[in-house]
């Protein structure tokens, strides 16, 4: 096992140093120029303009950029934006915020998307499966923040249960309390994903021999269910939910505005409107690597939920 995390952190590295190149490039090669809007209403005059790509060495060639800031990022140094503020600095005061709210959204997914998929999955082709299915395709059609205004419309303001808009600052109940409403938006697309997965990946096993013998020695539907075919079920659903850790925090960035939220989403946002690129490019690189890691994480799971996955 111990060898199986080494190699796959060593294979981390490659993907790492491709995405984060594919994303140096992607965010520089923006129209526009970073200096713009800096001197108000009148341009910048050469002076400032020079002093500014020589502080960010906007003025070498891009290969040599990259290779500088790859510098700086192997000795943890994500940078320094363009209002002289570090970018470690920025993501660590807005970190635990997004991560709350993706843990939080990340648990309703698991709550809510496997409970709907099992009654799906033993109801198939009755009611409760066809309303379950009705349901997930309505989610997975709609924006986020489409079902971001109208839970703030029905949940905010005519029942009045949460907070239109989330609380900043440090960590209270307060806080947790008025990121339910946004992690519940969070979290609508990625139950419906996995409510449709438990049902596909429970109707598949359900039909497997293993099932069959388990009734033929009077095994009752619900411990047949639930101790022996849930747990085979849940393999893929494990992966899903590994991914959608990365997937949940740098889909917050659309949540984190409608809700006006202080989060790296947020903050992302506001960069990418300011053309600062070194707060992208430092923000979704911290992302990359959760992302990563969420994936070997779900990966060394495996063995545990199915005894036939061996990492030696």
């Amino acid at each position: 096992m111990i060898t199986y995390i080494v190699r796959r952190l060593l294979q981390m590295i490659p993907v790492l140093i491709g995405a984060t190149f594919l994303l140096f490039v992607l965010v520089y090669a923006l129209p526009g120029q970073p200096w713009e809007g800096r001197c108000g209403e009148r341009p910048c005059d050469a002076a400032y303009i020079e002093k500014f790509k020589q502080d960010y060495n906007l003025d070498k060639p891009i290969l040599v950029q990259y290779v500088m800031y790859l510098g700086k990022l192997l000795q943890g140094d994500l940078g320094v934006n363009f209002y002289q503020n570090q970018v470690s600095a920025e993501l660590a005061q807005r970190f635990p915020t997004t991560f709350t709210l993706a843990i939080m959204a990340i648990l309703m997914e698991i709550v809510i998307g496997i409970t709907l998929g099992v009654i799906a999955g033993i109801t198939k082709g009755k009611l409760p499966d066809l309303l379950i299915t009705i349901l997930t395709l309505v989610l997975i059609s709609m924006p986020v923040f489409v079902i971001g205004g109208l839970f703030q419309m029905t949940l905010g303001l005519k029942l009045q249960l949460f907070p239109v808009t989330a609380q900043n600052g440090p960590a209270s109940p307060e806080l947790i309390y008025s990121l339910v409403m946004p992690a519940m938006v969070l979290a609508c697309l990625q139950i419906a994903y996995i409510t449709r997965l438990t049902r596909t990946s429970l109707v598949e096993n359900l039909r497997a021999d293993y099932v069959r013998t388990a009734k033929a020695k009077g095994l009752s539907r619900n411990r047949t269910v639930g101790v022996h075919t849930l747990r085979n079920s849940l393999v893929p659903v494990v992966t899903q939910i590994g991914i959608d850790l990365g997937v949940l925090m740098g889909g917050a960035i659309v949540t984190e505005r409608i809700f006006n939220i202080n989060g790296i989403g947020f903050f992302i946002f506001r960069s990418i409107d300011q053309q600062d690129g070194v707060s992208v490019v430092g923000a979704v690189t911290v992302l990359v690597l959760i992302y990563l890691l969420a994936n070997l994480i779900v990966d060394v799971l495996y063995g545990f939920l199915d005894p036939r996955i061996s990492h030696d």
